[in-house]
């Protein structure tokens, strides 16, 4: 009976939930819930204590003196998403190692219309806001939301060629490292040099353990958050940057080749074959050792980027991704009216910016770069899927939700920013699903 119980827990539950995580589209799934929880709390009668929830402050007392005391809000945006920034930064690497942008040759073309997709939404949003605090924000509109636009993609599955895929996949990454860079450069307050000397000392202590060989991953995260992060933190440039710098220095080669684990894995398989079975449930000592042998061997075989990357993506799409969410995504409807959204242009140019700028900027460098013979399309690359892609990269929820966060202090600023997100992101993502799903 326990048995049977067993198996239909496995059968209904704990495999299908496996699943679901495995798929590509999840991340965007869970993200999308996330908003709707968030915008559901901050407009019900529980909206006073959720807004206090994030409100509340904690850091540590010693000798009477606080340190890092900041409100849950700043933790979340300055903590929890620089574990975002960290995988961000692992999966730049593997591309630049050995995957989209490691043939920069095969990649001018993505990566012109990330460039482009960036420049015109900025412009754009400049264009409506050029004086005051509110021209702060025109960085917000550059950025694509990877887990959103890639899980529409996915859920189009095969009416979508894998080369159109890999273009807005290509196209994401540099688009990340673009709002990456952004960010470390525009969107910083009054700088330490001290403490950001003293976070380049340890980033350089991670440098020199991986020339030398040192693959031991529980190492790189307590320099990489007691040392870089923390001294990011102090140093007035924003604390997701040390994320990405540290993940820079993490090795990317493995502790034993591809032959070397061939050839010990074909001969432990020979040993565990010719070992003795006990024909009980349990293994024989002998049996247990060889395969501590082949997991520790399967451990040090995949390099300590991937191994954490491949580690942290669940934690990061499904704990990370929809607590930021739940964080910020939250607006409250209440006592907001027109005049108030439209009493200067941030809303307007944010929203323009993404579902204007960012299909403009994609499908005027692509034809430019093809025009020009400096780069060529691919023959599924039609005008209408192309227009499609760049409606699902206006999809800017997640970091241009982020950059408004540093980009505004005034509430109301914030919140019209917010909103001209929120309509960019749903139209641009219906707009983009429709032309996609449509025949060529």
């Amino acid at each position: 009976m326990i048995k049977h119980y067993r198996e239909t827990i496995n059968h209904r539950l704990i495999m299908p939930l496996q699943h679901f995580i495995n798929q590509e589209k999840s991340g965007g799934i869970v993200l999308g819930i996330s908003i709707v929880v968030a915008l559901v709390l901050a407009n019900s009668p529980l909206s006073d204590s959720y807004f206090h929830f994030f409100e509340q402050k904690f850091g540590f007392l010693f000798n009477g003196v606080d340190y890092f005391n900041y409100d849950l809000h700043h933790w979340i945006n300055d903590g929890l998403m620089s574990m975002f920034f960290f995988v961000v930064g692992l999966e730049l690497k593997r591309e630049f190692i050995g995957g989209e942008l490691a043939d920069v040759r095969n990649t001018i073309l993505p990566i012109g219309a990330a460039v482009f997709g960036m420049i015109v939404p900025a412009l754009i949003y400049f264009s409506f806001n050029t004086q005051g605090d509110v021209s702060s924000g025109w960085g917000i509109p550059m950025a694509t939301d990877i887990a959103f636009s890639l899980a529409i993609l996915y859920v189009l599955g095969d009416r979508v060629p894998l080369s159109i895929k890999v273009f807005l996949t290509t196209l994401a990454i540099v688009d990340d490292l673009g709002a990456v860079l952004v960010i470390a450069f525009f969107y910083t307050s009054e700088i330490s040099l001290l403490s950001i000397g003293v976070g380049l000392a340890f980033l350089l202590v991670m440098y020199v353990a991986n020339r030398l060989g040192v693959k031991n991953v529980v190492f790189y995260g307590v320099i990489g958050i007691c040392g870089v992060w923390t001294a990011f933190l102090m140093s007035g440039i924003h604390a997701t940057i040390a994320a990405v710098l540290a993940a820079f220095m993490i090795p990317a080669d493995a502790r034993i080749s591809e032959p070397v684990y061939m050839a010990r894995a074909s001969k432990l398989i020979r040993r565990f074959r010719n070992a003795e079975p006990n024909d009980v449930s349990t293994l024989e000592p002998e049996q247990v050792e060889i395969i501590d042998r082949m997991i520790g061997d399967s451990r040090d075989a995949i390099p300590p980027l991937q191994r954490l990357e491949h580690s942290m993506h669940p934690l990061v799409s499904f704990v990370i991704m929809p607590i930021f969410a739940l964080a910020n995504a939250g607006i409250s409807f209440e006592g907001i009216d027109m005049a108030t959204v439209f009493s200067n242009n941030v809303a307007i140019g944010v929203m323009l910016g993404l579902l204007i700028g960012k299909p403009v900027g994609i499908v005027a460098s692509v034809f430019l770069l093809t025009r020009l013979k400096l780069a060529r399309m691919s023959a599924s690359m039609t005008t209408r899927r192309l227009v499609g892609v760049g409606f699902l990269a206006s999809i800017g929820f997640t970091m241009s939700m982020f950059i408004s966060t540093l980009a505004f202090v005034d509430a109301t600023h914030l919140i019209q920013a917010k909103l001209g997100i929120f309509a960019a992101s749903i139209l641009g993502g219906v707009l983009g699903y429709i032309l996609l799903r449509g025949k060529k």
